[in-house]
């Protein structure tokens, strides 16, 4: 039970408890920028055994809730129209789109298969010549690799007959936009850990120096987030404003190198569109021209408009940290895990899904 139950200790969760409530001496809000990260705070209770000086902030780190509209419109189009093979990651399935998720149109009779590794649908395409297979390459920096390995391993195998939906989000300038926000007060940041295993850490120390604000990198189990919080609370208390590095078990400064030469193989930056938030520059990953024709939205030439949020939906200012998922007035009502009105009540990442599993907020 090494790095589980360790870093679940009740006893040691108490003992940071008690430094952050002796440490600080007024009010602060953090903004925890992974979903992942959230669900911890949630799940156990974290949030309610901080102080009241400390405010929990949840940011837009749920790469399935940030995916466009349009791109899942652009999905289902292939999965039902171009009778592609589309294969996804299993939280992609019941997000919903302008018209139907993913999951309907696979009740439609699309053939779409739910994958853990886009190798899987290498293989698939490798062993159904015939058919079109297209993965739906969704995440932040974290799985970037794996799936431009899948396009080289396509390359080199000579298969014509796949091509990824690419919709990679990079989280530093996801950060920036959420500072820029004119709502948005956010004190310091707690960084996902798991995108700097395979990015390091440098993307940050710009953006701490610029803004003013403490960033750190910050591991998912319990005492992982609470060490994280007594650190950032430090540095606010201290007037600082620097990038530490909580989740020094795993992370590098200079991150994995060779997972990031594979990404910037395939990949080039771009300007990126997210869901409920709108477009943030150079906030994104597109495939290179040199691998064009692995790019689906290439390949297909899908053209379909941009259809509007359901505005019962709040998701864009819950991801922006301007309001709660409590704060919106479907959440548990019109809007729940069975019949999501946005995506953040559907992903294992997003925040009003964690709230509605664990907060006990939602009336029976």
């Amino acid at each position: 039970m090494k790095y589980l139950s360790e870093y679940r200790d009740p006893e040691l969760a108490k003992k940071y408890l008690e430094e952050i409530k002796n440490t600080v001496s007024r009010p602060w809000s953090i903004m925890e920028v992974c979903g992942g990260q959230t669900h911890s705070l949630v799940k156990n209770g974290i949030i309610e055994m901080l102080p009241k000086e400390v405010t929990m902030i949840h940011g837009p780190g749920c790469p399935v809730c940030v995916t466009p509209l349009n791109l899942i419109d652009k999905a289902v189009h292939l999965a039902l129209e171009k009778e592609v093979i589309l294969c996804s990651f299993g939280d992609m399935l019941r997000v919903p789109g302008s018209e139907k998720s993913l999951l309907e149109a696979k009740a439609e009779g699309a053939d779409i298969r739910i994958l853990y590794s886009p190798l899987e649908a290498v293989k698939i395409a490798e062993d159904h010549p015939e058919k079109e297979v297209v993965f739906f390459a969704v995440g932040f920096e974290t799985t970037a690799p794996a799936n431009a390995l899948s396009v080289i391993h396509a390359h080199r195998k000579g298969l014509k007959n796949y091509s990824i939906l690419a919709s990679h989000v990079l989280v530093p300038p996801a950060i920036k936009a959420v500072i820029d926000d004119e709502e948005s007060r956010i004190d310091g940041f707690l960084a996902a850990g798991h995108v700097c295993t395979i990015m390091g850490n440098a993307e940050y120390h710009p953006l701490s120096a610029k803004y003013k604000v403490p960033i750190v990198v910050t591991g998912f189990e319990p005492l992982d987030v609470l060490q994280g919080i007594l650190m950032v609370i430090r540095q606010l208390e201290q007037s600082q404003s620097e990038v530490e590095n909580q989740y020094a078990r795993i992370v590098r400064e200079e991150g994995n190198v060779e997972a990031q030469k594979v990404i910037h193989e395939v990949f080039e930056v771009q300007n990126q569109m997210w869901r409920g938030i709108g477009e943030i520059p150079m906030s994104g990953y597109g495939v290179k021209e040199k691998y064009a024709t692995f790019d689906a939205t290439k390949k297909y030439e899908v053209n379909i408009e941009e259809a509007p949020e359901n505005p019962e939906c709040i998701s864009g200012q819950i991801m922006k940290g301007i309001k709660k998922p409590f704060e919106c007035a479907q959440f548990g009502k019109k809007c729940k895990p069975s019949n999501p009105l946005g995506a953040p009540m559907v992903s294992s990442e997003g925040a009003c899904a964690a709230y509605y599993h664990f907060s006990g907020m939602v009336e029976a």
